[in-house]
């Protein structure tokens, strides 16, 4: 079942069991370049905000490798206290995958991999949110945390595309 399909962003939301959301969508340029800003910690709070929801990154942490963790904070004008978000890495493996934990709340929470595949100077960019039950990706889709995906992935391509981002560097 499909959540969201947009024309202007190119990305598929879709929903393929009670417990799994699948976001897809192609990113012009190389899959290593794709990855790097995914996974560079000074790369990825240039483009992860969707910029329509007015939420400001205030920082970033991230060891971006199999048993390292991550810490994001963000913080949005309409709440007293900042979002914070976190989790550890359970496999990267570099240019191809990444699979994190989302354990920020009170109970289990989503599991998600990114995977990035080359095809023909794009790649392709899979993401897989697998929540613990129906009711917590009920919720989620309910919240409108995962709306922003089409808006995320089209401010990537255009992190990858530019030139001056420090993206294609090293």
């Amino acid at each position: 079942m499909a959540l969201n399909e947009s024309n202007t962003t190119g990305v598929t939301v879709e929903r393929v069991s009670d417990c799994e959301l699948v976001v897809t969508r192609k990113v012009k340029g190389p899959s290593r370049l794709v990855f790097k800003a995914w996974a560079d910690p000074a790369l990825f709070p240039k483009w992860w905000a969707p910029a329509s929801f007015c939420v400001t990154i205030i920082s970033y942490e991230a060891d971006v490798r199999t048993g390292g963790t991550y810490r994001l904070v963000m913080g949005h004008a309409s709440s007293d206290q900042p979002m914070a978000f976190f989790g550890r890495y359970i496999e990267v493996v570099p240019g191809a995958r990444i699979v994190w934990t989302n354990d920020e709340g009170d109970e289990e929470g989503a599991v998600t991999t990114v995977t990035f595949e080359d095809q023909d100077g794009e790649t392709l960019v899979v993401v897989r949110d697998l929540y613990p039950s129906k009711e917590a990706l009920d919720e989620a889709i309910a919240s409108g945390s995962t709306g922003g995906w089409g808006e995320q992935l089209e401010q990537l391509e255009k992190l990858v595309q530019d030139s001056g981002s420090g993206v294609a560097e090293s």
